[in-house]
């Protein structure tokens, strides 16, 4: 017999660990144990005359799962022939992302990295009056958002109504634009001085499966982006993830220290079991394989991109950490040529959260093959590649 999900989620809350990551199936309860883990942490007593002075739930976790985009839905009008555009439901943390902080050519910035750079969003970003009758409709600033391509000019296509996957693409980009926001905020160490105290009481993020849509290369650069975040946070956060997808969770396993591994299973009775998995339980998706094959695979085509020189290094980081190198970096010694060049060329490429005023063009042919050559560094020199080749032969 295991446990309800209220049990689970207890179990959760009592680690009490910095992060706690959870592999599960799809279908076996994942998105329900958010909301039993966000009705555990900001439980109303159920008394009808202080539920009003209760807080918001919001005061004490931040999630996203399915619920998370139930604030976003499509208005196509197509009685009237109308574009479609997209409505944001009013909430507290969009307001404050976009409206408040001016966050938004940063979440476009982020839409577009995972999505296509010509797929652009355009929100109305001023209040808009519109008279019927006597009566006055008021629409909220950052409450609309329209999707067209750019024509490579400065006009857009019409409007377009987007893919589900694209969609979620798009309203992770406003959650994570949020949640780096937050972590800047709470890692002023003293309250009285932060920007605002809407997040002082703030103790837990949950986050169940961000992406699912996205292709195995970019889901890999989410998740390292996703890891360089939770990393950066120097506060009390805590931070919950859940995921389907072996892939984006080996790359948190791999990016992310200190943390606590689990796998959520629903048994036959309907009831649910959370078994911790440590050490090498974790290792079996053979993330650094993936990361070499699909460096190889951009080389082949050579369609090398940006994010290859942050897969690139860390392939670097994780044969060196093997290999018991101090710094990743020695590892460019055996390499042909300027050493000091080649990691200047890798740290360029490696900003993961750059802002959308600084994106950087696409790497040249020569930087390209930089790729290649330090690819080819690493298999040919280091003698724990050749092992793994023959283990998978």
């Amino acid at each position: 017999m295991g446990k309800k999900l209220d049990e689970i989620a207890e179990e959760l809350r009592n680690a009490n660990k910095k992060v706690q990551l959870i592999y599960a199936f799809n279908g076996t309860g994942k998105t329900r144990l958010s909301r039993e883990f966000k009705n555990l942490i900001a439980r109303k007593n159920g008394d009808a005359e202080d539920e009003a002075l209760e807080e918001p739930a919001r005061t004490k976790i931040l999630y996203y799962n399915a619920f998370t985009e139930d604030l976003f839905y499509w208005d196509n009008d197509l009685a009237l022939d109308a574009e479609p555009k997209m409505i944001i439901q009013p909430n507290a943390f969009t307001d404050w992302i976009l409206r408040d902080q001016g966050q938004d050519q940063n979440v476009i910035a982020s839409f577009q990295r995972y999505a296509d750079n010509k797929l652009t969003p355009t929100f109305n970003q001023e209040y808009n009056i519109k008279v019927k009758g006597a009566k006055d409709i008021v629409i909220r600033a950052f409450s609309e958002v329209k999707f067209s391509f750019e024509r490579g000019t400065d006009q857009l296509s019409e409007s377009l109504k987007i893919s589900k996957g694209e969609e979620s693409n798009f309203i992770w980009s406003i959650f994570s634009t949020l949640l780096d926001q937050v972590i800047n905020i709470l890692n002023v160490p003293e309250p009285g001085e932060r920007e605002t105290d809407q997040f002082n009481k703030l103790e837990y993020v949950f986050i169940d499966d961000p992406v699912s849509s996205l292709d195995e290369n970019h889901l890999i650069e989410l998740a390292v982006n996703l890891a360089d975040v939770i990393k950066s946070s120097h506060s009390d956060l805590k931070f919950i993830i859940t995921t389907h997808n072996p892939l984006f969770y080996n790359v948190l396993f791999n990016e992310v220290k200190n943390k606590a591994c689990y796998l959520l299973e629903r048994l036959e009775d309907g009831s649910f079991e959370l078994t911790k998995k440590d050490g090498d339980s974790n290792k079996s998706f053979s993330y650094h394989l993936y990361l070499k094959h699909t460096l190889e695979q951009a080389i082949a085509a050579n369609r090398v991109e940006k994010y290859h020189f942050t897969l690139l290094r860390n392939l670097y980081e994780k044969t060196a950490n093997f290999l018991g190198y101090a710094q990743w970096t020695d590892l460019l010694d055996t390499a042909p040529g300027d050493k000091e060049g080649y990691l200047k060329r890798i740290i360029t490429f490696n900003s993961h959260r750059t802002l959308s005023s600084e994106e950087l063009a696409e790497p040249t042919e020569p930087e390209k093959q930089i790729v290649k050559l330090l690819l080819d560094n690493l298999t040919k020199n280091y003698g724990y590649w050749a092992t793994q080749e023959v283990k998978n032969d």
